[in-house]
């Protein structure tokens, strides 16, 4: 498995660091963000580490993705009433953590607008 000793997400993801956890299986880890934009939003981030979507991820790791996102939503209860759920790809693209990883947002209206303000 390839992890990065100075990646904090590599860190949080095996148990190095440990985190608000909401989901975990063999491939993926889910835990609270820190800074919430919504009532739920989880991180979910591959036990190994890619750079970004971009990163060649293997299709079962996004699969594990998905599944979590499924489990995640049932588990906070907003499967009805929706979520967001987002990665960011890049400097540009408001990537912060260069470990990729999904946002899972939920639990109030979201604004249809992805600009300053997304999740307000």
């Amino acid at each position: 498995m390839t992890v990065k000793d100075d990646c904090i997400f590599c860190k949080i993801a095996n148990h190095e660091i440990e985190s608000n956890y909401v989901y975990e299986d063999d491939l993926v880890c889910a835990f609270r963000d820190m800074s919430p934009l919504a009532p739920t939003h989880v991180l979910i981030v591959p036990k190994q580490h890619y750079d970004s979507i971009m990163d060649d991820v293997p299709a079962e790791v996004l699969a594990a993705i998905a599944h979590a996102v499924k489990e995640i939503a049932k588990s906070e209860g907003i499967t009805e009433s929706g979520l967001r759920c987002v990665t960011n790809v890049g400097e540009d693209g408001g990537q912060t953590v260069k470990h990729f990883h999904v946002h899972v947002l939920g639990g109030r209206k979201l604004s249809p607008d992805m600009g300053e303000g997304f999740a307000k």
